[in-house]
């Protein structure tokens, strides 16, 4: 089955369960999944299941991509913060929306990969840094989105600083036992926040990794 195929079956299929607007379900057709899965997973590339990748590491289930994407609320965006970048499916699905998509990942290994997918598909609005990603990327802020790619128990204050007057930020917060989306927005200075749904994320780690 040709894997245009596939991905149309795999969009339908994230629509049954959280009914996507059309400049997500577009963005997901522009971008095939299986470049970004393991070659022992390729098989699974279009089911809606996270799957392992190197480092210990995993590429979110394609519904939770879908989830994040749209609950950041993209419309007319400029530029977006990925604090997180792993595989990279999530920054390419953003690149279709947004003009500029600057995404940052503490494991060497894994930006190396990514860089050479966005370069092999010619994807050439996203930019990569090597960097603990909670200390953001002040060069290119501020950003009028800001997506955490994994789970944190608190948003260090740098990110909020890089975050544009009117901007949201998104990110999986560790409440607990559980962790929850929760979208803050940033509005006269001031930041406040709403919880949207429960969710399963690799938590956030300090520090690179080479």
């Amino acid at each position: 089955m040709p894997a245009t195929v596939k991905l149309q079956r795999m969009v339908k299929e994230i629509d049954k369960h959280f009914p996507l607007e059309p400049h997500v379900r577009d963005a997901f057709l522009q971008v095939n999944r299986e470049v970004f899965v393991p070659g022992g997973f390729k098989h699974l590339s279009y089911k809606l299941d996270a799957l392992p990748i190197a480092a210990s590491q995993w590429i979110s289930s394609p519904l939770t991509v879908a989830k994040m994407t749209q609950h950041l609320d993209l419309h007319r965006v400029d530029s977006v913060l990925e604090v997180g970048c792993g595989s990279g499916y999530q920054a390419a699905i953003l690149s279709k929306i947004s003009r500029r998509v600057f995404t940052i990942e503490r494991i060497d290994t894994l930006l190396k990969e990514a860089r050479n997918r966005f370069s092999d598909m010619e994807i050439h609005n996203i930019f990569t840094r090597f960097d603990d990603g909670q200390r953001g990327w002040k060069d290119y802020a501020p950003y009028e989105r800001i997506l955490f790619s994994a789970t944190a128990k608190q948003i260090p204050q740098v990110l909020f600083d890089q975050l544009a007057e009117g901007g949201i930020l998104l990110a999986p917060m560790q409440t607990g036992p559980m962790e929850i989306i929760t979208r803050f927005y940033k509005r006269n200075g001031r930041i406040t926040s709403e919880t949207i749904e429960s969710c399963r994320f690799v938590p956030v780690v300090d520090g690179t990794d080479k």
